[in-house]
């Protein structure tokens, strides 16, 4: 399997994994995966009813594959998806933290580009 083809599988699987794990824990609330394979966007989203009554929307998480490597665009978790992808066997070099301008990404343990 060639390495954009394992990318893709390990970002679906975090996705569908942590999408999972919050619907759990919420009943007015939808979590959903976004899949672009053609174009490898990948997005895990939020959208339904608090319990309040307020709207509930928002992006997660949203990762891209640009020049075999794993773009992360937006990261809303605690713990920071970065580091799931190096649990399984993502090397620091290939993790671009994209939300980080270029000139901070430098001082980062990950991929400048």
């Amino acid at each position: 399997m060639d390495k954009v083809e394992l990318y893709r599988q390990h970002i679906q699987k975090l996705l569908r994994d942590r999408a999972e794990r919050s619907m759990r824990n919420s009943m007015n609330v939808e979590a959903q995966t976004v899949f672009d394979r053609e174009d490898d966007h990948y997005q895990l989203v939020y959208v339904g009813w608090k319990r309040n009554g307020s709207r509930d929307y928002g992006c997660l998480l949203h990762l891209d594959i640009k020049d075999n490597k794993i773009w992360i665009q937006y990261d809303g978790t605690e713990g920071g998806i970065a580091y799931k992808l190096l649990e399984l066997g993502v090397p620091r070099t290939d993790i671009v933290l994209g939300y980080q301008p270029p000139e901070i990404r430098i001082h980062s343990e990950f991929a400048v580009v």
